[in-house]
């Protein structure tokens, strides 16, 4: 049965108000290289490395890739969870009104965007790691857990979780590290 170890990002240099792509910042960058370290030393060969198309998933998949020399796989369907509107100050105010509801009460773009998400994962033949986001890691171990929130943890910059896809089923194997984290 796969194990997908789905990496948050590191700390980004921006947040979500602030800049549609940001890259990492200094912290965010040694997160990088820890967890790069971490899952070179957890596990026994390199498995594909699949990314978020967003420059602080991309910068946070590096190190591992450069390590296990291979080339990350740009996977849109890992990306951010779509906002209703480009301006950054309305997109924030938005993703921080979702975020203590349940997915019953997202539109239709939003549960299509995590249904996409739940298959890329369930079509992952054998071990893969995934950079991506909080909302993303959320919505997975959510559909692992048949939980209706949104949010179901809080994962850190950095964090390591585990799933299995058992049977075509999501799995928990393990949350990451948790943290009173802001969401970039």
């Amino acid at each position: 049965m796969p194990t997908i170890y789905l990496v948050r990002h590191g700390r980004a240099a921006a947040g979500y108000d602030s800049h549609r792509d940001p890259g990492l910042d200094a912290l965010g960058r040694a997160q990088a290289e820890a967890t790069a370290e971490a899952l070179a030393g957890e596990l026994d060969a390199p498995a594909p490395i699949y990314s978020s198309p967003l420059a602080r998933a991309r910068q946070t998949a590096a190190p591992l890739a450069r390590r296990w020399g291979v080339e990350p796989i740009i996977e849109p369907r890992v990306a951010e969870i779509p906002a209703p509107t480009a301006d950054l100050a309305q997109r924030a105010g938005w993703l921080r009104g979702v975020m203590g509801g349940g997915w019953a009460d997202m539109p239709a773009d939003a549960l299509a965007w995590r249904q996409s998400a739940i298959d890329c994962v369930l079509a992952f033949a054998g071990d893969a790691v995934v950079f991506c986001h909080f909302v993303v890691i959320n919505a997975l171990v959510g559909a692992a857990l048949g939980a209706e929130a949104l949010i179901v943890f809080r994962p850190d910059n950095g964090s390591i979780t585990r799933l299995s896809t058992d049977g075509g089923e999501l799995v928990l194997l393990g949350q990451g590290r948790q943290a009173q984290t802001r969401v970039n």
